[in-house]
């Protein structure tokens, strides 16, 4: 990728997650009562298969909890997570004028499903967004889904000689076509960030929803859905297609496409990645 390029457009983003002030981090990884799975598993609709209930953790007034569908075959189809409806309410709101507020929900994937890249979830809640000002800078969620684990994102300093690894260009095909750097977007535990300038929100659009991939030493840790709380707030279900790289650096079951559904009945809130297929390294 030409650096230059990558610079200029990327040049309101020089501040990009990089002035979060993290006053608050929460880490709400302390398991709660689990619920009967009979209640929960039509989230991910049984079709010929069955729902493994991950971990499920305090969120907003509410909670929130991991899972993945498996086919008739016990092969993973989709993988999400799930709030209940309070989990929107009594989140914590904008701290200091000019502060931006990040709080983190570390939430567990099932961990006994054979060629699961995925770990855990990342939820970042941001009450009043983050830089480039006039285009991310309203109330949402970042849906991180970490390909390593909590203590190795733990070792991710963005500081001193650990920048240089969260600026390492992964090895080529390893992002999809047209994703580039966002400069300025090193930060701990999670790396650099890319992101797809051909997104509606850098075009005159209303921010809504968005797709960013992370890195660290060269290598892809995270893929990221960004969703604003108001697009979840209007229930209506959407299905977008997942830019695809062409290089995995592990095998696994990766997602061509990322939804965003509510369910009237139980009053449930879903993140998924859907059309899990399975991926050999190739590079």
């Amino acid at each position: 990728m030409d650096a230059s390029i990558s610079g200029a457009l990327w040049a309101p983003l020089s501040r990009f997650l990089a002035v979060f002030v993290p006053l608050t981090l929460l880490i709400a990884g302390a398991a709660i009562a689990q619920p009967d799975p009979s209640s929960t598993e039509s989230t991910a609709e049984r079709i010929n298969g069955h729902t493994v209930l991950g971990e499920v953790v305090p969120f907003g007034h509410g909670t929130a909890r991991t899972w993945v569908r498996l086919d008739e075959a016990d092969q993973p189809v989709s993988l999400g997570v799930t709030l209940t409806e309070a989990a929107l309410e009594g989140l914590p709101p904008r701290a200091t004028p000019g502060v931006i507020w990040m709080v983190e929900y570390i939430i567990q994937f099932p961990s006994d499903i054979p060629l699961l890249p995925f770990n855990h979830a990342g939820i970042n809640w941001n009450p009043h967004g983050h830089p480039p000002g006039a285009i991310y800078d309203t109330p949402h969620f970042d849906f991180h889904f970490y390909l390593i684990s909590p203590e190795q994102r733990s070792l991710i300093t963005a500081r001193g000689d650990d920048i240089a690894k969260c600026q390492k260009v992964p090895v080529s095909g390893s992002l999809p076509d047209g994703y580039v750097y966002a400069v300025g977007a090193e930060e701990p535990g999670m790396g650099g960030h890319w992101a797809d300038p051909s997104s509606h929100e850098f075009h005159g659009q209303p921010f809504t929803s968005t797709f960013i991939y992370g890195t660290h030493d060269g290598r892809i840790i995270f893929w990221e859905p960004m969703i604003t709380k108001a697009l979840l707030e209007q229930r209506m279900d959407n299905t977008i297609p997942i830019s695809q790289p062409t290089v995995y650096s592990q095998p696994g079951y990766y997602p061509t496409s990322y939804s965003i559904t509510f369910d009237e009945k139980r009053r449930e809130y879903t993140v998924s990645f859907d059309g899990l297929t399975l991926l050999k390294v190739s590079g």
